[in-house]
């Protein structure tokens, strides 16, 4: 499948960088603003030396995230590609990170608990209906004002799969096991969080 990504040769051009709101292992995310335009994003910054031999996973993961299409669940609104980098411009969710809330509250009441808990087993519920298996649902990973927001990690569509892929503490015991696994091990992490809160 071709996935459309606009070429630019300095991604400054189509948007400007307010801060940097985060990194992960092979990327940082920023805050953007599209130029001619007040509309902020979260722009994933990917240094193509980081993607070398994982081409084909970067793609599967795009073509995942045009396909979804939830409220729960952060969207992909654009794909740029320069000389050096890959940038994915994800909608900007606000209001922090749920286990920041946690640690400030002390602990969540349980009907805030059980709402956030069904907007992530709503997200989920969707992704399983595409046959996605998101693989490292976490505290972390929910902003308590759209419940899963954040996209799948890796997806993979199909009944069983074989990669391992996770946060400790949250993995399912068929992944640490290396066993081939399924829907259910969203199903394990969704008891993982709704344990914590």
């Amino acid at each position: 499948m071709l996935l459309l990504k606009k070429q630019t040769e300095d991604i400054s051009s189509v948007y400007e960088i307010r801060e940097k709101l985060g990194s992960g292992a092979f990327s940082e995310v920023v805050l953007a603003q599209e130029r001619g335009s007040s509309h902020l994003v979260a722009l994933k910054c990917i240094p193509k030396k980081a993607l070398r031999g994982k081409e084909a996973l970067v793609e599967n993961e795009i073509a995942v995230l045009r396909r979804v299409s939830h409220p729960n669940i952060v969207a992909l609104e654009d794909v740029h590609e320069s000389p050096s980098h890959l940038y994915l411009a994800m909608e900007l969710v606000t209001g922090g990170e749920l286990f920041d809330r946690i640690m400030e509250r002390g602990s969540y009441t349980e009907k805030d608990a059980s709402h956030l808990v069904g907007q992530v087993l709503g997200a989920v519920s969707y992704l399983h209906s595409l046959g996605i298996v998101h693989r490292d649902l976490k505290v972390p990973a929910c902003p308590p004002a759209r419940g899963c927001a954040r996209p799948p990690c890796a997806p993979r569509t199909g009944n069983m799969l074989g990669t391992a892929c996770g946060t400790p503490g949250y993995v399912a015991p068929e992944l640490l096991e290396q066993k081939p696994y399924g829907k259910a091990v969203d199903v394990w992490a969704l008891g993982v969080i709704s344990y914590i809160l």
